[in-house]
């Protein structure tokens, strides 16, 4: 038995785009870790504190974005578009 899904076009594209570009930062970011080494100067160390953090709100941010375009592919199979013939249902006060 085949079951139609009623699905949001325009925000599952938008999830799904969200998404893809959310994980590809991921990887970008994650694949370019700095590293220290040994004998460095105070200067060197905190540069490489400040890159590391940099990198970790990058990281964060990546995430929240990978996360809002998984969340609007989930909302997308609950969203229900209004039919344009439709009318608006109005309420009529008996006169007494």
């Amino acid at each position: 038995m085949i079951r139609v899904v009623l699905v949001d076009k325009k925000i599952l594209g938008g999830g799904v785009a969200m998404l893809a570009v959310g994980l590809v930062l991921l990887a970008i970011i994650n694949s370019s870790v700095p590293a220290g080494k040994s004998g460095m100067t105070e200067d060197e160390i905190i540069e490489l504190m400040i890159q590391e953090e940099e990198n970790k709100n990058m990281n964060t941010l990546a995430s929240i974005l990978t996360g809002v375009g998984f969340l609007l592919i989930l909302i997308s199979f609950g969203a229900r578009r209004k039919s344009a013939g439709s009318a608006k249902k109005e309420e009529k006060k008996p006169t007494t």
